[in-house]
């Protein structure tokens, strides 16, 4: 039974389904209409998930990768280096399109955290599950405020599905969490958002 909960759990809270809410959530907070909050939204989408859950997929069905979600450590290292372009471009042409400072600041964010956790990943493997969970809930509580605190939970139930699982040690979901919120907090602070 607990295997089930944490199974479900990490699907349901996977980094996909984390970006497209935080991303849904973030253009409607970011713009004063709802047609232009849909227009970041789709731009986000293609400029950051799109391509990297494409390629995720094509290398699963080629077996190159064992599963979406499930990725060693070895393996992270072309995922990280297409996000990191992924979010290089949206850092780049967000600002020339006038985007919202919030999605600017979440590219930059994305950017620096990429860069971080893959520069780890040479070494160690940390937990992508619970940082994304962590991230999102930090810029969530930033924009939004204590309306959203509850969110906060979902911290711990992630990291303890990843360690229940055993995809990652207590450390790993710890550094995934301690370092996501930093780097949202540190980028959000320099945009003058936190």
């Amino acid at each position: 039974m607990r295997e089930r909960i944490a199974n479900l759990t990490s699907t349901i809270l996977n980094p996909l389904l984390v970006s497209l809410v935080s991303i849904l959530l973030l253009s409607f907070k970011s713009t004063s209409s709802a047609l232009d909050a849909v227009k970041w939204l789709l731009i986000s989408i293609a400029v950051s998930i799109l391509p990297v859950f494409s390629v995720i997929i094509y290398l699963v069905r080629h077996q190159k990768l064992e599963s979406s979600f499930v990725i060693t450590r070895r393996q992270r290292t072309k995922i990280y280096l297409l996000a990191g372009v992924c979010a290089g471009v949206g850092c780049i042409i967000f600002p020339y399109l006038k985007a919202p400072p919030t999605l600017i600041a979440t590219f930059v964010a994305g950017l620096s955290a990429v860069t971080v956790f893959m520069c780890i990943n040479l070494l160690w493997q940390i937990s992508l599950h619970t940082a994304f969970v962590t991230a999102s809930v930090t810029v969530l509580i930033i924009l939004y405020g204590s309306i959203v605190a509850v969110t906060v939970v979902l911290v711990p139930l992630i990291a303890w599905s990843r360690i229940e699982l055993k995809r990652h040690s207590l450390a790993q979901v710890v550094a995934g969490a301690l370092l996501a919120a930093l780097i949202v907090v540190v980028v959000f602070y320099s945009f003058g958002l936190a």
